[in-house]
This record gives C-alpha cells, sequence and structure tokens, in this order.
C-alpha cells in the first residue's frame, strides 16, 4: 500500500527549506550590522585616541618648549651674576649700596664731620649673600614666568 502525500505536507515541505534559508539570511544579516557597528565604534574610539595623542604631543612640545626658554634664561642670568660676582671679587667693580653714614661730631674740633668719607660698600660676608639672593631671585623669577607661559601655552588650550 502506497500513500501518497497530502498537497498540504507537499507545499509544507517544499516551502520550509525557504522559511529555513530565509531565517538563516536574517540571522547572517544581523550579525553584520552587528559586525558593522563594533566596527564603526572601534574606528571612533581609535580616531578619538588619535586626537587625545595629537593633542597631548602639542602640550608635551608647548611645555618641553617653556622649559627650555626658561632654562636658557636662567643659566644666562646665572652666568652674568657669575661674571659680577667675579669682577666684584676681583676689585674691578664694586657693589654700591644706597645708605647714608650719620654724621659725627668730633669731640676735640667741636666741628660735624663725617667719621669715614669712604662711600658705603658690603662687607664680604654680606656680598656672598648678595650673590646667592641674586641667584635665588633668578630661580624664582624664571619659575614664575614659566608657571604664567603654561597657563597661558598648556593650560588654556
Amino acid at each position: 500500500m502506497t500513500t501518497t502525500p497530502s498537497p498540504l505536507r507537499l507545499l509544507l515541505l517544499s516551502v520550509l527549506p525557504f522559511v529555513i534559508a530565509g531565517l538563516a539570511i536574517y540571522v547572517l544579516v544581523m550579525k553584520l550590522d552587528n559586525a558593522q557597528r563594533e566596527r564603526d565604534q572601534a574606528q571612533y574610539e581609535r580616531d578619538g585616541l588619535r586626537e587625545a595623542a595629537r593633542i597631548s604631543g602639542e602640550l608635551l612640545a608647548a611645555r618641553d618648549a617653556i622649559d627650555r626658554q626658561r632654562t636658557q634664561e636662567l643659566t644666562y642670568e646665572r652666568n652674568q651674576n657669575q661674571l659680577l660676582q667675579r669682577a666684584v671679587d676681583a676689585g674691578n667693580q664694586r657693589l654700591f649700596v644706597n645708605a647714608t653714614c650719620p654724621a659725627n661730631a668730633t669731640a676735640t674740633s667741636g666741628a660735624s664731620g663725617v667719621a669715614d668719607a669712604g662711600s658705603a660698600e658690603l662687607s664680604p660676608d654680606a656680598r656672598s649673600d648678595y650673590f646667592t639672593l641674586r641667584d635665588q631671585l633668578a630661580l624664582s623669577r624664571q619659575m614664575i614666568l614659566g608657571l604664567q607661559d603654561h597657563v597661558r601655552r598648556v593650560c588654556r588650550r
């Protein structure tokens, strides 16, 4: 006894492969869309990281330029200070102090006069301190100028 398949069964068997193929295509299309979204997100992140690296490089270059400039200026100022100190120590130049010497009355003559008519000058110990202070002042000045440059050229970007 042979039975013939019903027309409904034949229809289902002929349509079923198309339905399965359609579902498989739908799943593949969804996976493709997800992969494209992930690729686009990765490219966006990559571009953001590149831009951040570029900006960081520019900021570091600006910082290094400021540091180089201020270090050169500090070195120049310290060299000038050392030259001045050597000239003072050698007696080629003098450090003058804006000072007044009080007038002393001499008891023997009754006339007023200055006991030492020479100009006011720093003692040798005070000279050393003076040049140390000049170095520290130059360092402080360059540090302040460097920080101001850093704020203007790096932080405000």
